[in-house]
């Protein structure tokens, strides 16, 4: 297999029971967290009250997310836009490969999470600790993009084309976002991710 080639998508397995159980209690665990942050606060609220009103342990908290911050950083949709990237045409160029994963199933899911990713943006852009932990997170999605970039290409890691790419894309991503939020929310988030990474796409002539 050539480095260009990529290995055609499989269909996931479903999840068995002891996946789906612990999916339900991963999303209780946000549910309650974000509901207790909406109406006591981020600082007030402790891992032991969110454990609580899960009902789960604070030692079972822990298993699913390392710190509270992991509760509003940690989320699905990079694992699935990985997915969504690796079933994209094996020459189809890397930015319009992103594009078109970003807009394709993942848009409904964007659509249908709105209002909890609004939330969940609205925190990281004003709680200190989780704004400093997020800076954190951007650099380690940054270097998964550059992974991604060379697994289609076949460049070598280090390579500074790749690295600069990986900046740019993961910097579209991050102010994007930040743009949609500060907006209240307003507008297609799928189509603002599709119309600025085709403007990096063609070079950004501004």
């Amino acid at each position: 297999m050539s480095p260009r080639e990529t290995p055609a998508p499989s269909a996931p397995p479903a999840p068995g029971l002891r996946e789906r159980k612990k999916l339900k209690t991963r999303q209780a665990i946000r549910r309650e967290a974000y509901r207790l942050f909406a109406e006591h606060g981020y600082a007030a609220t402790t891992v032991e009250r969110i454990a609580g009103a899960a009902e789960v342990s604070p030692s079972t908290f822990f298993r699913y997310f390392p710190t509270k911050e992991d509760v509003v950083l940690d989320d699905e949709y990079a694992p699935m836009v990985s997915a969504a990237l690796r079933s994209r045409p094996a020459g189809e160029p890397v930015v319009d490969a992103i594009r078109h994963a970003l807009t394709g199933s993942l848009a409904g899911l964007l659509d249908a999470d709105r209002e909890e990713l609004l939330f969940r943006i609205r925190l990281a852009l004003t709680v200190p600790a989780i704004r400093i932990r997020a800076v954190e997170e951007q650099l380690r999605s940054q270097d998964a993009v550059a992974e991604l970039i060379v697994e289609r290409t076949g460049r070598p890691l280090g390579d500074l084309e790749v690295r600069c790419a990986a900046a740019a894309i993961t910097a579209v991503f991050a102010t994007v976002v930040r743009h949609w939020a500060e907006g209240g929310g307003a507008g297609d988030l799928a189509r603002l991710y599709d119309r600025q990474l085709s403007l990096l796409a063609h070079g950004l002539r501004v």
